[in-house]
């Protein structure tokens, strides 16, 4: 058995980690219900498998020849799904400000429409660099939003507080520069 095979064995084609990455969604948000210490615990445990599942098929799909469309589609639908419903959960624990949530959410819902739009002129719709640092601050966010309580005498919302700004930063200035090169494609 090869390589490519047994990596596909162990941990799966790349389109069903980003299925699996979807049915996390629910799981998260039922976890979440509750503002409860082990809730929220196991919650950062359920995103933080998920978001790894992110990096893990891109890597495969694109060492292995791998990338389908369905993949291209799915691949950032799952992303948003699994992030937004994260950080849309911790508004009602009062963990995040809604308005920085609605600011994100909004970016995403936007520049996804501007990819759909850059797609269909035949460019290259893959995210760029600030938009995978983007996607890094949010998650890295997110994870301690979701544990929210001190273990071992860190506070882990004060941090996730911190890198929620960080991403709100970033996440701005990535869909600026995302309609910034792409405003030729904008024109009536």
């Amino acid at each position: 058995m090869d390589i490519k095979n047994k990596l596909l064995e162990g941990i799966g084609h790349p389109n069903s980690l980003t299925m699996f990455r979807i049915s996390a969604v629910p799981i998260l948000i039922v976890l979440m219900l509750s503002p409860s210490k082990w809730c929220g615990f196991f919650a950062a445990i359920v995103f933080c498998v998920a978001a790894v599942t992110d990096y893990l098929d891109g890597y495969v799909a694109r060492r292995f020849g791998l990338v389908s469309s369905l993949g291209k589609i799915m691949d950032p639908l799952a992303d948003k799904l699994l992030v937004s419903s994260a950080f849309i959960m911790l508004i009602p624990h009062d963990r995040v400000p809604a308005w920085i949530i609605c600011v994100i959410i909004g970016r995403e819902l936007a520049v996804t429409g501007l990819r759909n739009v850059i797609s269909e002129q035949g460019e290259d719709v893959s995210a760029s660099n600030l938009g995978k640092w983007k996607t890094g601050f949010q998650i890295a966010a997110i994870i301690p939003l979701l544990l929210h309580y001190e273990y071992f005498g860190i506070d882990f919302h004060a941090i996730g507080y911190v890198l929620l700004w960080a991403a709100l930063v970033i996440t701005v200035w990535s869909g600026v520069d995302y309609f910034v090169r792409f405003r030729k494609l904008l024109t009536y």
